[in-house]
């Protein structure tokens, strides 16, 4: 295993694929605290602001394999990660004996383990481990990671997540990550559903929507979300993007795709996922979760939705 060989961890060469909403902050990250970083994009021009802050462009997954000891990717679902690594691109072609593939991406349990035993034939090491926190996670080097896989592995490459991270989790075998990430996603997303339900409800009672994140703030209801997610509620401020309507949808299908499979009751993660679809077919899906509140107090001196 490459990690064991003795190197210095600063001198560990990074791969980054995906540079999205996360990947970007994430893989700025990591260049600032001193590591060799090669990104990759299906879109190249993403990787711009990176390769600017000092990482080099690969122009071919080929490439970035041949330079990486750790290949990082942070994609957008189970279908992107099977492209990339398997079935479009190939990146399983490409790799060496003793590599170590980090996905941050927040993907099928099951998919996973498949992949990680198709990348255990060539002795290409698998760690899932998606991640919480969001953009300002990213940005700031806090993000929770909830990591599967190989107990000597995850410990070892702790010091190569310590920049993106305030905390990793070890949380079993190859999978157990993203199980995990899916029961963030679902206390998540029935929090921010029931917020928009709770901003709609203080505005028609007369009660200003701007105070309830500081109301609430410290207690029992308090959480990131309300306090990120609830100012921007409230003022109807749609813009940056800073999370998808999309995300969640998707996590939300898995995670009653998993309850179905281990016979689990969900009752509200099955709401939440209709309700999130509903949502996103009315041209939402692209858009920032904090337009929830458009279900219930529709602003129609907005914009709304983006096509």
């Amino acid at each position: 295993m490459i990690i064991s060989q003795g190197k210095e961890v600063a001198n560990y060469k990074i791969g980054f694929i995906g540079m999205g909403l996360m990947g970007i902050p994430m893989s700025l990250r990591l260049v600032q605290a001193g590591f060799d970083v090669m990104v990759w994009n299906r879109n190249p021009d993403k990787t711009q602001a990176v390769v600017s802050a000092g990482a080099k462009q690969a122009d071919s997954l080929k490439e970035l394999a041949a330079h990486s000891d750790i290949i990082m990717t942070c994609v957008s679902d189970t279908a992107a990660v099977d492209s990339l690594i398997f079935s479009e691109f190939k990146l399983a072609d490409t790799l060496r004996d003793g590599q170590i593939i980090v996905d941050f991406s927040s993907i099928d349990p099951k998919a996973t383990r498949d992949f990680a035993a198709r990348l255990a034939a060539q002795n290409v090491h698998w760690v899932d481990a998606p991640v919480s926190g969001g953009v300002a996670g990213a940005e700031q080097g806090t993000l929770a990671i909830m990591a599967g896989g190989d107990q000597k592995i995850i410990h070892d490459i702790r010091p190569v997540l310590e920049p993106l991270s305030q905390r990793v989790t070890r949380m079993g075998e190859t999978g157990s990550g993203q199980v995990t990430k899916i029961c963030n996603q679902m206390i998540v997303s029935c929090n921010v559903l029931v917020m928009a339900e709770v901003m709609a409800l203080a505005e028609k009672a007369g009660v200003d929507s701007n105070m309830i994140p500081q109301a609430l703030k410290g207690g029992f209801a308090d959480s990131t979300p309300l306090q990120l997610t609830g100012p921007r509620m409230a003022q109807r401020d749609y813009d940056p993007v800073k999370w998808h309507v999309k995300t969640l949808s998707k996590d939300l299908d898995m995670a009653n795709a998993l309850a179905k499979d281990m016979m689990s009751a969900v009752p509200m993660a099955g709401l939440g996922a209709e309700l999130m679809r509903q949502h996103a077919s009315k041209g939402f899906n692209e858009q920032d979760p904090c337009t929830l509140i458009e279900m219930y107090v529709p602003d129609n001196n907005n914009n709304g939705a983006k096509s």
